[in-house]
C-alpha cells in the first residue's frame, strides 16, 4: 500500500515536467502532392550470370568419296527437253548449277564444358530535372521520358542544443 501512495506521489510531481515536454514537441503535417519531371538519360544497370554447359564436340572429316556410275548420254528427247526447258521457266540460264554440299563425317567425338555470359538489366539510373535542378535516382525499370515525383514540402526547424553536444 506504500508504495503505490508513493508511485501516486511521483507521478503527481512529474505530471508537470511531461506536459512541458509534450508542448515542445509539434508534430508537423507533411505538405506532399505528385509532379512529373522531364527525363533526360537512363543507363541500365547490367548484372552479368555465367553459366556452363556440357556439349558434344566431334572432328569433321570429309567423307570418303564413292565411285560413280558414268553419266549415260542424253537421248535426244532429254536434249530436246533441255533446249526448250528456258523458253517456259523464268530460270536464268547463265546460273552455273549449284554443287551439293561435300559430305562429312564427325569422329573423336566427346563432351566439353562450355561457357557462357548473360547479361540483364536489374536496375537503371534515371537523371532528370524538376524546376530547374538535375537529380539522380536508381529505379527497377526505365520511366520513358517522364517521371512521376512525390514532392514533399516540411519547414526546417532547428533541433534544440543539446548538452551532450557542447565542448566546455
Amino acid at each position: 500500500m506504500h508504495r503505490s501512495r508513493s508511485f501516486l506521489v511521483l507521478l503527481v510531481l512529474l505530471a508537470p515536467a511531461m506536459a512541458v515536454s509534450a508542448q515542445e514537441r509539434v508534430v508537423q503535417a507533411e505538405n506532399v502532392r505528385l509532379d512529373y519531371a522531364q527525363v533526360l538519360g537512363v543507363e541500365p544497370i547490367y548484372q552479368t550470370l555465367r553459366a556452363s554447359r556440357t556439349e558434344q564436340k566431334c572432328d569433321e572429316v570429309p567423307a570418303p568419296k564413292t565411285e560413280q556410275a558414268p553419266d549415260e548420254e542424253p537421248g535426244r528427247w532429254s536434249r530436246m527437253m533441255d533446249s526448250m526447258r528456258g523458253w517456259f521457266t523464268d530460270k536464268d540460264r547463265s546460273e552455273p548449277p549449284v554443287a551439293p554440299p561435300a559430305a562429312t563425317v564427325k569422329i573423336n567425338c566427346r563432351m566439353v564444358p562450355v561457357e557462357r555470359e548473360f547479361q540483364r538489366p536489374i536496375a537503371y539510373d534515371v537523371d532528370y530535372i524538376y524546376k530547374g535542378v538535375k537529380y539522380r535516382s536508381r529505379l527497377a525499370e526505365d520511366p520513358g521520358n517522364r517521371l512521376r515525383i512525390r514532392v514533399s514540402v516540411m519547414p526546417y526547424v532547428n533541433p534544440p542544443p543539446s548538452q551532450a553536444t557542447s565542448n566546455p
